[in-house]
């Protein structure tokens, strides 16, 4: 009886070890996993950033106007909506290019229709600029300059051109 008892306890003690074996390699198998998923992730991250930019932008605009009022769940739906509409393409830089300008031109589009015609240009300003200021692609200096005009007393300089005035040379020079 003794011998009987030894062999199913071998045989427990087999199965048990497979499971073990089993276990250790789906393990080692969902870390791989984990990780692809991690660099995936990570990789989508500029989608995320550009999201942010043009939902901050739209909240921006009840300062343009208080009629203008957008939702967090509103932009979230757009976005799921911009993701599932826009060309799949299994090349992830691909992908975040087509995500990218499918969400801001969606965006752009449905503001659109809810912005009075006076307001579409700034609009597109608004966007256009927190875009390229998120891409660093905006010099302070010059985006300074742009709002406020030259700082400081200009050096006098001759203005070689018929077609400029005096203040506009020393504005571009």
């Amino acid at each position: 009886m003794q011998l009987l008892e030894t062999d199913v306890m071998i045989d427990i003690l087999d199965d048990a070890k497979q499971v073990g074996d089993d276990i250790a390699a789906r393990k080692a198998e969902s870390v791989i996993m984990e990780k692809d998923i991690d660099v995936k992730r990570e990789s989508f991250r500029s989608v995320a950033y550009r999201a942010s930019l043009l939902f901050f932008t739209i909240v921006d605009l009840n300062i343009i106007d208080p009629m203008y009022q957008y939702s967090l769940q509103w932009f979230q739906r757009l976005f799921a909506i911009s993701v599932r509409e826009s060309e799949q393409s299994d090349d992830t830089e691909k992908r975040i290019g087509i995500l990218n300008e499918f969400q801001t031109l969606t965006l752009y589009q449905n503001i659109c229709r809810s912005l009075f015609e006076r307001h579409k240009l700034l609009f597109s300003l608004l966007m256009c600029t927190k875009i390229l200021f998120g891409d660093d692609k905006i010099n302070m200096d010059e985006w300074r300059f742009f709002l406020s005009g030259p700082s400081g007393a200009p050096e006098p300089m001759d203005n070689p051109t018929d077609w400029l005035d005096d203040i506009e040379w020393v504005q571009v020079h």
